[in-house]
């Protein structure tokens, strides 16, 4: 298992360069992974339960002792996000599915990568898993009422389609590992090490079959695409910054904060567009998927080189 963890770790730290190849391989040649289209509610439901074995009941204590930070944070997560992400939709000229894709992603919860980053980068660890775990938990709910309202001009949207696609591919696999962790700990704790290989080997498979799928579509579209996606996200963390700083959260609240904003379950948002709205509507999850891990991994690298602020009062001074 030593040997598993070591992998994991060398293919965490090279994952966009990973994901970025495996993009071009698909793009190269999309007749391989033709028909694979179905496997990707199940990669992203296997990812889901890794990230359920992770998470421990002493998670979700950080909602009590700092409710505001918590109330703030998840605030901006399912309102900066999906505001920014229907702005440029109506400023730049979209096909209608690559339109919905980037609403589908504005409108997801934060990306599991996250809470990495904000380790690295010395922000509220604490936090970020909070938010993480909270935003997934309630997005059954959330995202496809924010989709609705938000691409509805663009193709028909089912609530309740997606409704039940969240609480099957995620709601439930999240569900059964923080369970399995709660009565097989045992287990969980033998196979924890192989998690992070499973999910970059398991998004690295997602971004494969949705840019196979698509492939068309994104060589039509492909710089549109890619600008959109850059600009959400540097939005995403520069104003989820901007809020939390506007709110007098400490400084590594503000950088968890941000990170989480900016950083999306883009895996959930490709997976969606891929069964509810067809393969362009995944193009943007796939682009992000990449993207929002080299400037997330940038930014985190460096804040790890900026000083703490030595006092309390210091914790408002610009960074």
């Amino acid at each position: 298992m030593k040997r598993v963890q070591a992998w994991g770790d060398l293919v965490g730290r090279w994952f966009p360069v990973i994901v970025l190849v495996a993009g071009a391989v698909a793009l190269a040649a999309p007749g391989v992974f033709e028909g694979w289209s179905s496997a990707v509610p199940w990669l992203l439901a296997l990812i889901m339960l890794g990230m359920g074995m992770t998470l421990r009941p002493v998670d979700f204590a950080y909602i009590a002792r700092r409710p505001a930070a918590f109330a703030i944070g998840l605030g901006a997560q399912y309102v900066v996000m999906p505001a920014v992400g229907w702005l440029l939709t109506v400023l730049v000229d979209l096909p209608p599915e690559i339109a919905v894709g980037v609403i589908l992603v504005a409108c997801a919860p934060g990306g599991t990568a996250s809470n990495v980053m904000v380790f690295l980068a010395r922000g509220d660890v604490a936090l970020s898993v909070a938010m993480t775990s909270v935003s997934t938990l309630v997005a059954p709910v959330v995202t496809p009422l924010l989709v609705l309202l938000l691409a509805g001009t663009y193709l028909p949207v089912s609530a309740g389609s997606l409704f039940g696609s969240i609480v099957q591919i995620v709601l439930v696999p999240v569900v059964l590992g923080f369970l399995l962790r709660r009565f097989a700990g045992g287990v969980v704790e033998r196979v924890t090490p192989a998690l992070p290989l499973v999910s970059v080997l398991g998004i690295t498979a997602v971004v494969m079959i949705v840019v196979s799928g698509s492939a068309d579509a994104l060589f039509t579209a492909g710089l549109a695409i890619v600008g959109v996606v850059v600009v959400h996200n540097l939005a995403g963390l520069a104003l989820g910054y901007a809020v939390a700083r506007a709110f007098r959260l400490d400084v590594t609240a503000r950088r968890a904060v941000s990170i989480e904003v900016g950083m999306q379950n883009s895996g959930l948002a490709a997976t969606l567009g891929t069964v509810h709205f067809g393969p362009a509507a995944a193009l943007p999850g796939a682009v992000f998927s990449v993207w929002h891990n080299v400037s997330g991994a940038a930014l985190a690298g460096y804040w790890s080189k900026r000083p703490m602020p030595a006092t309390p009062a210091d914790e408002h001074a610009r960074e």
